[in-house]
């Protein structure tokens, strides 16, 4: 390589110089191209051993997908949770003895009807409940009688009620 400056006399030299830089920068190029490539290999390879190592795990896509997005504007969390939740109760305490078309039925019924609850459903329905279990206030009886209205306590700036006042 030729790192001096070069002194350029004429037009050609100036034209082969341009033609020997550029071909320097693509020979540069290409090799920053290769070594960055072969970096990210090597960032790569543990993120690669540790996906093939989750995908051999069963039951880790399951949990992933719980925490992952959805589209669906109306899954949240309770929603993902109860998918995965409602076929595995199912299938240990209703359905021990059923056969797998049964389990695979339930599981498809389960995961349509789960979908249609979300948390906003949920806490609408358990405030509905807990109204009607609260009990009813009761009237007050006492002193009032219909057509009787009760003086007001309205009291000013110095706090004397406005009806002990004497004109």
């Amino acid at each position: 390589m030729n790192n001096k400056q070069t002194k350029i006399r004429n037009l050609q030299e100036l034209k082969t110089e341009i033609a020997r830089l550029k071909e320097l920068k693509n020979e540069q190029e290409a090799y920053l191209k290769t070594q960055f490539t072969l970096f990210n290999n090597k960032i790569e390879a543990p993120i690669r051993f540790f996906n093939s190592l989750k995908n051999n795990i069963p039951g880790v896509n399951i949990i992933q997908q719980l925490f992952a997005k959805s589209n669906n504007p109306d899954s949240d969390w309770l929603t993902k949770t109860l998918r995965i939740g409602v076929p595995f109760v199912m299938n240990r305490l209703f359905l021990k003895n059923s056969g797998m078309l049964k389990k695979a039925l339930m599981l498809l019924l389960s995961e349509r009807a789960v979908g249609q609850i979300n948390q906003d459903k949920i806490s609408g329905l358990i405030g509905k409940l807990s109204n009607f279990i609260r009990p009813k206030k009761k009237k007050k009886k006492g002193s009032q009688i219909e057509g009787d209205d009760t003086i007001k306590d309205e009291v000013n700036e110095y706090g004397i009620p406005s009806y002990s006042e004497t004109y």
